[in-house]
């Protein structure tokens, strides 16, 4: 088996903003595995908030062993983005070597498309307001925030779009007084569900204070080990295969933190649809499909996931799995 990894770079549609700063171009590592005729790819986005950068991930993935198998990969990378691309790479070379789709190997139905959430970036009131009603026609829009100063972005984007399904990403930007001072506008406002208001360390005082909407864990939830760690602060979980370390890991998370009684959500960074074609597969059934990557992207791969009324659609084999 052959592995080869490539830095690559996706532009952005426009400027995209959270709470940590601006960025204009998505900077993403191609994996591609061959052998014994087939050859598979995948897509990571290292994440400097996890420690991860475009060198160090690509240096993990050069340091593997050429024989290896998912199991194997398993145990020699932690969960992140460099066992991400190369596990959904596996699971793509899988599939074309058994001339069978990822799903059937994988032992899942087959899936359809599912809503996914466009998520407007952080910005001025009036920017967001007209953000919103740009896209006031989708389903779900979320929003990014995350200052001290978010309720006026929160109005108007409300203002904007008034019959949209609100979900609030906070980034980690809030503190345990900001967000119970604004929890009642956010349900007043209609905001379906709340991510990440505090800190990952920080975040103890989730299971001391009330709790109106569903708060979901993400810079808090990264594999199966987080789970014991969120027990009475989290109602949900986001999934994200550049935090689980693939798909494998995401399939395994997901069941076993349905167990615990979470809800399922299902987001990515900002990569294109190579990234979010195994995603696809673990958003099946979620609660809350955030996979709105290529949306944001000026350029994509050939051929791109589709996107319409019904939501983003399995991937064509050709792309992945």
């Amino acid at each position: 088996m052959r592995i080869s990894v490539t830095p690559e770079t996706f532009r952005l549609a426009e400027v995209f903003t959270i709470a940590r700063g601006s960025r204009s171009e998505a900077q993403v590592l191609t994996v591609t595995v061959e052998g014994d005729g087939a050859r598979g790819r995948g897509e990571c986005v290292p994440y400097a908030r996890y420690g991860e950068s475009v060198e160090s991930v690509a240096a993990q993935i050069a340091g593997l062993p050429a024989k290896l198998d998912r199991a194997a990969l398993q145990a020699a990378l932690p969960a992140g983005a460099a066992r991400n691309a190369v596990d959904c790479a596996l699971w793509d070379w899988e599939a074309k070597h058994s001339g069978h789709r990822v799903w059937e190997l994988a032992g899942l139905p087959a899936p359809g498309p599912e809503i996914t959430a466009f998520t407007l970036s952080l910005d001025t009131p009036e920017r967001m307001r007209a953000a919103a009603a740009r896209h006031a026609h989708r389903p779900l829009l979320k929003i990014k925030l995350g200052t001290p100063d978010d309720m006026p972005r929160l109005e108007a984007v409300r203002a904007g779009a008034p019959q949209a399904s609100i979900i609030v990403d906070a980034n980690e930007g809030w503190t345990a007084e900001i967000y119970a001072d604004l929890a009642p506008h956010l349900l007043r406002l209609g905001v379906a569900m709340v991510e990440q208001p505090l800190p990952a360390d920080a975040d103890a005082m989730l299971a001391e204070i009330a709790r109106p909407l569903p708060v979901c864990a993400d810079e808090s939830c990264h594999d199966r080990a987080s789970l014991p760690g969120l027990r009475g602060k989290y109602d949900m979980v986001n999934i994200k295969l550049d935090k689980t370390g693939g798909l494998t890991e995401a399939l395994a998370l997901r069941d076993a933190a349905r167990a615990e009684g979470h809800g399922i959500m299902v987001g990515c960074m900002v990569g294109s649809s190579l990234a979010m074609a195994p995603a696809v597969l673990v958003a099946q059934g979620a609660a809350v499909v955030d996979l709105d990557g290529p949306l944001l992207l000026a350029e994509d791969r050939d051929p791109p996931l589709l996107f319409d009324a019904h939501g983003v659609h399995p991937s064509d084999p050709t792309l992945w799995g």
